[in-house]
């Protein structure tokens, strides 16, 4: 088991080196392209192989965008199968940490939640690979207040760290209702860059996907590199009203 896990991990290193390689050559080809097309002069640091990059121009398919790389590998099964989640702590958590655990639970559709014990990280990521867990989240907290979130994506990444901030659980809030279980729609806005797409899909990859009559919705706002979580269900109260309850 610890070869096999050995051997692909190098072969997704192996992947991930050559399409860096890759990537940097294309990057060389391209601008030798648009010199050649804008009829300007060629790039002082590309003139020494621009004759070179020029024959293997000639060789181009323009049908190549969109081709597969390491990162959507990652996620090859997403939408195919419901991702797999498990939720722990860090060690010896408060009371109000193992709450906020529990809460955490249910916003993700059959996620999991792990007493942390005296287990090592290294011993709960094997744990978690030998029974299929597709993401492993680990809350952190300071003083009995929830301040970190780690989100791993097994087996091989990306891992993220979210740093949190006034955090407002359900137990602070009074006469709440029982949560909605269902699989909740998606709305996720601002993250246009390409970290922020990044970052997008390891949030989004952490739910399955729901049913078209699911009422419950989650949003990911992110402003300034904050990212404003909330939680609604909604009801339609006519043909062009919905009315929005916030779950926290």
């Amino acid at each position: 088991m610890l070869r096999r896990e050995a051997r692909l991990r190098r072969e997704y290193l192996y992947r991930k080196a050559r399409e860096e390689a890759e990537r940097t050559a294309q990057e060389r080809k391209d601008k030798v392209r648009r010199a050649l097309e804008e009829n300007r002069l060629i790039p002082t640091e590309l003139r020494k192989e621009a004759l070179a990059l020029q024959g293997s121009l000639e060789f181009e398919d323009a049908g190549g965008e969109g081709v597969t790389n390491h990162v959507d590998d990652e996620y090859r099964w997403a939408g195919v199968e419901d991702p797999k989640v498990m939720i722990t702590t860090s060690r010896d958590p408060s009371s109000r940490l193992k709450m906020f655990a529990k809460e955490l639970k249910l916003v993700f559709p059959g996620a999991q939640r792990m007493n942390r014990g005296r287990h090592e990280v290294g011993a709960l990521v094997r744990a978690c690979k030998a029974n299929g867990v597709t993401d492993l989240l680990v809350v952190h907290e300071h003083r009995g207040t929830p301040v970190g979130l780690i989100v791993s994506h097994l087996p091989f990444g990306p891992t993220a760290y979210f740093t949190l901030c006034n955090v407002v659980m359900r137990h602070d809030v009074p006469d709440l209702g029982t949560a909605s279980e269902a699989k909740p729609h998606l709305i996720i806005h601002g993250f246009s860059s390409r970290l922020g797409k990044r970052v997008s899909d390891i949030l989004r990859y952490l739910f399955p996907v729901p049913k078209d009559d699911s009422r419950r919705v989650i949003t990911f706002a992110n402003q300034d590199d904050y990212i404003s979580f909330r939680h609604h269900v909604y009801k339609k109260t006519n043909h062009r009203n919905v009315e929005l309850t916030e779950c926290t």
